[in-house]
């Protein structure tokens, strides 16, 4: 079995952003020569997800709408966290509902997905540089 490895950066300028990495995978995955296996993607922050659903717009702003009512970034004295002189307490929860990664099953060197499905990264506390891991393995 061999394994392929690389980590994407990015540097949201919004606080919170979501940003369809789908190409950024599949150009890992040609890199990787592996034909049959597995993908994982994992943010590698914190306050940050990788999640699989469809690139739609209305979908995101609902998303941002949904999340900003689950865990709302103000009043940040609401956040026990912030307590350590941060302002992110509610990036954390809301890393927690979106995910930490997802596995993506590779079939003839392709990527197997379902209808409409594609690859994103969540930032909830951006602007600032962070990352996520690519981690292939397979033959």
């Amino acid at each position: 079995m061999k394994s392929y490895k690389k980590e994407l950066w990015f540097n949201a300028p919004e606080r919170v952003a979501f940003i369809n990495i789908t190409s950024q995978v599949e150009d890992v995955l040609d890199k990787s020569r592996i034909k049959e296996g597995l993908c994982l993607i994992n943010a590698m922050h914190i306050t940050a997800s990788v999640f699989i659903n469809d690139n739609e717009r209305g979908l995101h702003e609902d998303y941002q709408r949904w999340l900003e009512e689950l865990a709302p970034h103000e009043p940040i004295s609401q956040y026990l966290h912030n307590r350590t002189g941060e302002d992110n307490g509610d990036a954390h929860l809301k890393r927690q509902i979106m995910g930490r990664e997802v596995v993506v099953a590779v079939t003839e060197g392709r990527l197997d997905f379902g209808p409409w499905e594609q690859i994103f990264y969540g930032e909830f506390d951006g602007r600032r540089r962070k990352r996520a891991l690519v981690k292939i393995i397979g033959e």
